[in-house]
């Protein structure tokens, strides 16, 4: 089993029928192989934040949003947790040396302190990937 740095937009991805990327398909068929998500601490949020989102512009329904957050509580996705001062530091470097928002950053200094690939569908942080030769899941 291996593990690996799971962006909030794959997941979305899974959950919204119109975005068209074979790479959230890739990822869901990691899982079922065992492998392992990392993400960083606020990553739930972001995630039901994107669903509720989703809600509200009519793409998915409540019913969906529950049944999926259902299924993803049962994933085996470890939250990173990362002191203030790591954030305030590490964070903050990779967000203005990328021109990252600061939770895209996390997800870049996740991959780089563990050595892991990371999976994501935005394209800002696949370029920051790739200057920092982080290794990155294609479709």
């Amino acid at each position: 089993m291996s593990r690996f740095v799971l962006d909030a937009s794959v997941v979305l991805a899974w959950c919204f029928p119109d975005e068209n990327n074979a790479l959230p398909s890739r990822v869901a068929d990691l899982f079922k192989q065992g492998h392992t998500a990392v993400v960083p601490s606020f990553w739930p949020h972001e995630v039901l934040n994107g669903l509720l989102a989703g809600e509200r512009r009519k793409r998915i329904s409540f019913g969906l949003t529950q049944s999926f957050l259902q299924d993803l509580a049962m994933m085996p996705i470890e939250l990173q947790i990362l002191p203030t001062p790591d954030v305030f530091a590490r964070i903050q470097s990779l967000s203005r040396q990328h021109a990252l928002t600061p939770y895209d950053a996390a997800y870049l200094d996740l991959a780089l302190d563990r050595n892991l690939h990371l999976a994501t569908l935005d394209e800002a942080l696949i370029r920051a990937c790739k200057k920092e030769k982080v290794k990155l899941f294609t479709a």
